[in-house]
């Protein structure tokens, strides 16, 4: 039983431009992502034959003509609009809103430097753009504007398709619910539009309206049944939309970590014979999606949730309930040590173990302290989130001689958190002055931000795209495709590559494109496949040799 599994996150920045009281966001959004790209990489294209956003892990498919054009994220674009990152992420136009993908990793504190990295890379496209443009171009991590619009931070966990879809959902439910007393990145406002005043856990609580469904931008469901796995058959990816786009560490390691730990208990609960579906009906809710915002509004962090089958429960006592679950499970499949402890596999796993549990003691001593007592909570602060944004805001108010939770001041503040430049961000002094607990030092996030990681496919992506940027056409995430180099003098023809032959194709010519299909995201980690990229001429050649490997 190990935290490891193949992760990624996906992050949409809010864009702006200041100074100014009407900007066009998708244009600013354009700017953004054509200043991440460069000369030798800017032709290729994302290629988007592999997507399938109307496929339903429920067993169905929306009509293409029912869905709305939001829904239709497989629609080729012509303008630039996608970059393949040096680290061999993605960085693409979202609708209204630049987003960093961070590249395939394989457990959470490497998913967490990635997607951290992520943040720099979109802060030097957007300090590029704004020269570009000749006006500034500000990014914000944040999920609001607190005017009624959300966007979206996602997570990405691949998972053994044979575990029923229903119970993966009943049980990310209750996850995704209660997880947001330490996962919670903190909102000053209740309400899409902030309609009451007031301060919350979550920042994307308010905006989930739906118990589960494919949509991710309308009626956003607790959880979204998109099935594309970018993997090969067995696989599932597990696509997540409702949580907060975290600046501290170690709330998103946990994120990421124990909803990693609870995949692998579905995969195993059979196996270990635990009784999953007793546990199912325990922790299912009488209304869900009201629990996700009952759960958000209240700092008590005790509200009573109604059980389908009676009685009631809370946020705490939910977590308590699933991490003994973990326990169970694992206890039964890999035995214990001589202190009664699972004999975790690995590190990585130990640790986020011993996080889950911190941070349970955490939210039980918050739970326990009144605001003046919570004001001197620096050791949980520096672990949970949304509790160190209160402090902050809380210690205002009060020098502000008790101003309410709807004086602009606090909402300007809120906003100064999320602000990717850390000469405007009141998150970044914070963090410098030791007040956020860190798992990612700095000289690890430059490396993530310039270096791919090296355990899945990514590597190679990368490796490709670096080496032999011309002759790369198009990628995706399970898929690469390049050309064949030509003849000095040769005519080009269109860039497309709907005409792609495959790689064991035994007459390529030149100018011919040739597809990689990358489906096991493991399968081309650096270890495989470093060797075949050092020696090849081309992107073709080395393309060629590792398909005739797969055969």
């Amino acid at each position: 039983m190990s935290v490891r599994r193949v992760m990624g996150t996906e992050t949409e920045y809010a864009v702006s431009q200041p100074g100014v009281a009407y900007y066009q966001p998708v244009k600013l959004s354009f700017d953004v992502v054509g200043a991440a790209a460069n000369d030798a990489t800017r032709h290729i294209r994302w290629d988007y034959r592999q997507e399938d956003p109307v496929n339903d892990a429920r067993g169905t498919r929306l009509d293409r003509a029912a869905a709305r054009p939001e829904m239709l994220t497989d629609s080729p674009q012509l303008n630039i609009t996608n970059v393949i990152a040096p680290n061999g992420g993605r960085i693409y136009v979202d609708h209204a809103h630049p987003e960093y993908s961070a590249p395939e990793t394989t457990d959470p504190f490497d998913a967490v430097a990635y997607d951290h990295a992520g943040d720099r890379l979109m802060l030097a496209a957007a300090r590029a753009a704004s020269v570009q443009a000749g006006h500034p171009i500000v990014l914000h991590r944040n999920n609001v504007d607190g005017k009624g619009s959300s966007w979206g931070t996602h997570e990405n966990y691949m998972m053994d398709r044979a575990v029923p879809f229903a119970d993966v959902a009943a049980l990310m439910t209750a996850h995704f619910i209660s997880r947001q007393i330490w996962a919670g990145s903190g909102r000053v406002g209740i309400g899409e539009k902030s309609e009451t005043a007031g301060y919350q856990l979550s920042q994307r609580a308010d905006y989930i309206h739906a118990k589960i469904g494919l949509q991710t931008t309308f009626d956003r469901p607790i959880i979204n049944t998109r099935d594309e796995s970018h993997s090969t058959d067995d696989r599932r990816r597990l696509h997540v939309i409702v949580g907060d786009a975290n600046r501290m560490d170690t709330p998103q390691v946990l994120k990421l970590g124990v909803t990693s730990m609870l995949l692998w208990a579905l995969e195993h609960a059979e196996g270990a014979g635990y009784d999953l579906h007793a546990l199912l009906g325990r922790l299912q809710l009488a209304d869900p999606v009201g629990a996700v915002h009952e759960v958000s509004h209240d700092l008590t962090l005790a509200a009573p949730l109604k059980l389908e089958t009676g009685g009631e429960t809370n946020a705490w006592l939910m977590q308590i309930e699933l991490r003994r679950a973990v326990y169970e499970v694992a206890a039964a499949t890999l035995g214990t040590d001589t202190k009664g402890e699972p004999a975790w596999e690995d590190r990585q796993t130990r640790n986020v173990m011993a996080m889950w549990g911190q941070a349970l003691a955490d939210v039980a001593a918050i739970r326990h302290a009144d605001d003046d007592a919570r004001l001197t909570m620096t050791a949980e602060a520096g672990r949970v989130e949304w509790l160190l944004k209160w402090q902050l805001m809380e210690r205002l108010r009060r020098k502000l001689g008790g101003a309410a939770w709807s004086d602009p001041r606090l909402a300007a503040l809120d906003l100064s958190w999320a602000a990717l430049d850390p000469a405007k961000s009141v998150f970044a002094k914070l963090a410098a002055a030791g007040r956020a607990e860190r798992l990612v030092d700095d000289e690890r996030l430059a490396h993530a931000a310039a270096e791919p990681p090296e355990t899945t496919r990514a590597w190679l992506r990368a490796a490709i795209v670096r080496t032999f940027p011309s002759d790369v056409v198009a990628a995706s995430w399970s898929h690469l495709t390049v050309r064949t180099p030509r003849a000095a003098g040769e005519d080009e023809f269109a860039d497309t590559y709907g005409n792609s032959s495959a790689a064991e194709s035994t007459s390529v010519r030149p100018g011919d494109l040739v597809s990689l299909d990358m489906s096991d995201p493991l399968a081309f980690r650096r270890e495989n496949v470093e060797e075949v990229v050092a020696r090849a001429s081309t992107a073709a050649e080395a393309v060629g040799e590792l398909a005739s490997r797969r055969r």
